[in-house]
């Protein structure tokens, strides 16, 4: 039986299928694990017209995430972006890479401000500080090329660490469409 990967790429016909179903990090240790440099070399030569990515990540590493939105943006096929589960933190913005950007109607995403891990005198924290906000600007600028609020409500909802709704994804312009849309209405028959 053949498994299927965390991470991987499924080239068929005209399409490719990249699956990141694990962390976004600078090196890769574990099955699950995507590193912007292995999915760049992967898409590089892809000759195909739609290149899918399906999500359902916690996300990662800021600058990876950022590097794999560049890549696929940069890409000559149309990206579509799915997110099968969560598409969190750094996932979001590789989810935000997709010309079509699809959640599931079970599906979320989450936003936040960038963090780190710091240590050192008054100095060096004040510096991350500031380095973290010159990220977070990188940050937004993805969500702004594509979403429909303003650059101080995103910083808001970033700021308190905000999950989205498929629906509230639509309506803000985070996504494109919501797969399974009207599978959730009530019936108009109860069958008891």
């Amino acid at each position: 039986m053949d498994r299927k990967r965390y991470y991987s790429l499924v080239v068929q016909g005209d399409e490719a299928d990249i699956y990141i179903y694990g962390d976004i990090v600078s090196w890769p240790l574990l099955e699950s694990d995507v590193s912007s440099y292995n999915l760049a070399q992967e898409i590089k030569g892809l000759e195909v017209d739609t290149i899918n990515v399906y999500i359902n990540s916690y996300g990662g590493e800021v600058a990876e995430g950022l590097a794999i939105y560049n890549a696929l943006r940069r890409h000559k096929a149309k990206v579509r972006t799915v997110c099968d589960g969560f598409a969190c933190s750094a996932a979001s913005v590789v989810f935000m890479a997709g010309d079509e950007r699809v959640m599931s109607n079970a599906s979320l995403l989450m936003i936040h401000n960038a963090w780190m891990f710091t240590m050192g005198d008054q100095n060096d924290l004040r510096k991350d500080a500031d380095d973290l906000e010159i990220i977070n600007a990188a940050t937004i600028q993805a969500y702004l090329n594509h979403v429909n609020i303003s650059e101080d409500k995103l910083g808001e909802m970033m700021d308190a660490e905000t999950w989205i709704s498929p629906a509230e994804a639509l309506e803000m312009g985070f996504v494109t469409a919501v797969e399974g849309a009207g599978l959730n209405k009530k019936p108009t028959q109860n069958l008891r």
